[in-house]
């Protein structure tokens, strides 16, 4: 689909990070937004970013974790918009640590938020979307979740969950006009380890992962427009870094040995 003047966007966890970057790079083509986070005031900030650059643009504070605040959102944008052409179910958390070690009630709160939210989010917007016979969906899941590294259980579950949900729907919606991306960047600059919980162990890994986020050579800008060029293209993947391409590779040809490979990597990480 062309994202362009007229288009109408909503994206989820636009407060910051990756999801306020495709926030400015939807208006940066001409689109209006929707812009929502669990922080309303954080969305209303970048809501005044975008009509500082002559966008038109609008925010409402969402819960992605409550599937009656996501049909709310659904709902404003029908009244502002009359239909949406682009989902962008963004918003996401992470906690890391050992099985047993990592406490349930964190595990429920990574679960609900980045796999129930993008559920919550195509159950609210693709019958929506199906009516019209026409619309995209874009998820934001992680590399995480195929290259399931250790103590990243919660996160990469759920990133694992969003990319099988970007797939089946995919094969679902093809006939119906809906267009469906999924997208698994490796490490850049992001918010998701400000907030994020972590015990034991998993302290040492998240500098790890705190340090790949420095060095990567592609910041939130640059993955946002990765991301919308992938579903003006009609792509089902969007793996937005050399490292996700070479993991997702690595992955399908090593099969059994690529576990090895992985716990290998994680083990020299933390030694440093």
């Amino acid at each position: 689909m062309k994202l362009g003047a007229g288009t109408t966007a909503v994206v989820t966890g636009a407060g910051g990070g990756l999801g306020r970057s495709i926030a400015l790079d939807l208006a940066r083509r001409g689109a209006r937004v929707l812009v929502s986070d669990v922080d309303g005031a954080a969305a209303e900030r970048v809501v005044g970013e975008l009509r500082d650059r002559g966008a038109q643009a609008d925010a409402m504070t969402c819960d992605v974790a409550r599937l009656e605040e996501v049909e709310a959102l659904a709902r404003r944008a029908d009244e502002l918009f009359g239909a949406t052409d682009l989902l962008v179910n963004n918003a996401g958390v992470a906690a890391a640590g050992a099985m047993g070690d990592l406490p349930i009630e964190d595990w429920r709160w990574v679960i609900d938020v980045d796999l129930w939210g993008p559920i919550h989010g195509c159950h609210a917007w693709v019958p929506r979307m199906k009516r019209r016979g026409r619309g995209h969906v874009l998820n934001v899941a992680s590399i995480a979740g195929v290259a399931s590294a250790p103590l990243m259980g919660p996160y990469n579950v759920a990133k694992a969950g969003v990319i099988s949900l970007s797939e089946t729907l995919a094969a679902e919606l093809e006939k119906d006009g809906v267009g469906v991306t999924v997208l698994c960047p490796f490490f850049f600059q992001t918010n998701v380890m400000k907030s994020s919980r972590r015990t034991g162990e998993a302290d040492r890994m998240s500098a790890v992962a705190e340090k790949l986020m420095r060095d990567s050579k592609l910041t939130a800008d640059d993955v946002a427009r990765l991301a919308l060029d992938a579903c003006e293209a009609g792509r089902l993947y969007c793996l937005a870094h050399r490292e996700a391409k070479a993991i997702w590779a690595m992955k399908r040809l090593a099969g059994e040995r690529f576990r090895r490979v992985v716990t290998l990597l994680e083990r020299r990480a933390v030694r440093g």
